[in-house]
């Protein structure tokens, strides 16, 4: 069966370095927390906030050894408000687990966005 694993993180300023090393740590956590192998992973969608501009996450993923999971990055739409310099994710995944056993992963200021999640 097919299930979704959601996370975030923000990154300190808007360089290639900051971002592929918040999203390194990101998917390493949901990698981690889930143990998740690479072969469960069907496909890996990110989105952006459009202060981020220097570099794709999926090209972070793909410098992680991920080279055979289908990846997309897209824009964030541009709301009020919203939290700044944040990398959101959806890693769909082939499991037998419930939606309830999975976990999701919040890091840095994304916490916020979801602290029920995040202090799990």
């Amino acid at each position: 069966m097919i299930r979704a694993i959601r996370g975030a993180v923000t990154v300190e300023r808007n360089e290639r370095s900051a971002v592929f090393e918040s999203v390194r740590t990101l998917m390493e956590e949901i990698i981690r927390k889930n143990s998740l192998d690479i072969e469960s992973m069907t496909d890996i969608i990110f989105t952006l906030t459009p202060d981020i501009t220097c570099a794709f996450p999926a090209a972070a993923v793909r410098e992680m050894g991920i080279t055979d999971v289908p990846l997309l990055d897209m824009a964030a739409p541009d709301i009020d408000g919203a939290l700044k310099l944040c990398i959101r994710v959806m890693v769909h995944i082939e499991t037998e687990l419930k939606n309830s056993e999975l976990r999701h992963v919040y890091l840095g200021g994304a916490a916020a966005l979801r602290p029920d999640l995040a202090a799990k």
